[in-house]
């Protein structure tokens, strides 16, 4: 595949918004396309083993929120990252320039709009983002991470191709439902969840049958504050339990998992749904558009999830929810085929040909 130029990907800020773009650079490369990578100063510590040629540093910031005068300096240093970005893009010459969210997304999309290169978003939420909703208008078409995407204007093009996967989760995959005895329990929250999953779980796992307890293994994402508590928690209660801030291996432990309970991010929803596994999602309640609860409501819907606002997420309710799942097996192989079925494990190849009938079309190959 000749393109006549690379794909640039502007990303960044966070792993939501990194991972999906990771996916489809692989994809990319794959098919002997060149990908550079456009973020901001947070992500590029984080992009060292991107799957990019380059990486261009380029100034962004939220001018949402704060004073007047802090909104005043964030619109002045996107202002600033278009103009490098102009500068960029006349150099680069790219085919195509895909944007995956959030303010860093901002400048380089923009430029290319100015400069008429070819412009495509990736929106992963349910609902789109404030930086996505200012840009859409602006591109030739915006993909979509799930069916329905709130919030976007009428008369703006949207192709519904999932959630970009990592090879990693795609592997995990392939692996069916666990059959055994035991009752794996993951339990991860990222830096805005572990919180929470560190004070309700254990607590919820004590009011648990004394019966219950034996098969219980559980692995769970806990804040390097909150590590040693929550072991002890466990100890005590005999339960066997592997709580770390970080697994670096998580698709596998998901596909091994009976139940997981999480945010609900979309990374995290496309993956569950993907590998196949139940859920129980506590929606981030503070998310500026609520993009969480809108992706959690997608597989709650399905059947795949149990959907629980974070105040009525206590020991209490979790504890209830626990007992009824480790008792109806049946019942969570049910979830799980609902939730295989989906996901959406190709994405990544479907974003692919998005970009390539892009650049064809406008004529970049």
């Amino acid at each position: 595949m000749i393109l006549a130029g690379p794909v640039l990907i502007a990303a960044g800020g966070t792993g939501g918004h990194l991972f999906p773009a990771e996916a489809l650079s692989a994809a990319l490369q794959a098919r002997g396309i060149g990908v550079e990578l456009a973020t901001d100063v947070r992500a590029r510590a984080y992009s060292g083993a991107f799957p990019a040629t380059a990486v261009h540093q380029i100034a962004a910031a939220t001018p949402s929120g704060g004073t007047l005068l802090a909104r005043g300096k964030a619109i002045a240093t996107l202002l600033a990252g278009t103009l490098a970005s102009l500068r960029l893009l006349r150099r680069l010459r790219p085919a195509v320039v895909v944007g995956f969210g959030g303010y860093p997304t901002v400048p380089p999309v923009l430029a290319a709009s100015l400069l008429g290169i070819p412009t495509l978003l990736h929106e992963q939420n349910a609902v789109i983002g404030r930086a996505n909703r200012f840009l859409a208008g602006r591109v030739d078409a915006v993909a979509t991470g799930f069916a329905t995407l709130k919030g976007i204007r009428p008369g703006i093009r949207t192709i519904h191709t999932g959630n970009p996967l990592r090879p990693s989760v795609v592997a995990a995959a392939s692996r069916p439902y666990p059959e055994d005895n035991a009752f794996r329990l993951l339990v991860i929250g990222g830096s805005q969840g572990a919180r929470i999953m560190a004070d309700i779980v254990p607590a919820a796992v004590a009011l648990l049958p004394e019966a219950a307890r034996p098969d219980l293994q559980i692995t769970q994402q806990a804040r390097g504050e909150d590590v040693a508590r929550v072991r002890k928690a466990y100890a005590d209660l005999g339960v066997p339990a592997e709580v770390l801030p970080f697994f670096a291996d998580l698709p596998s432990r998901m596909a091994a998992a009976h139940l997981v309970i999480g945010r609900a991010g979309a990374s995290s929803v496309a993956e569950l749904a993907a590998i196949g596994r139940p859920a129980i999602l506590v929606p981030f309640p503070h998310a500026l558009d609520q993009d969480q609860a809108a992706n959690a409501e997608e597989l709650g819907a399905l059947g795949v999830a149990d959907v629980v606002a974070q105040p009525e997420f206590t020991p209490q309710w979790l504890a209830a929810t626990l007992a009824a799942a480790m008792d109806d097996r049946a019942a969570l192989r049910r979830r799980a085929a609902l939730a295989r079925g989906a996901g959406i494990a190709n994405a990544a190849e479907r974003l692919a040909d998005l970009v390539v009938d892009l650049a064809r079309r406008k004529g970049g190959s």
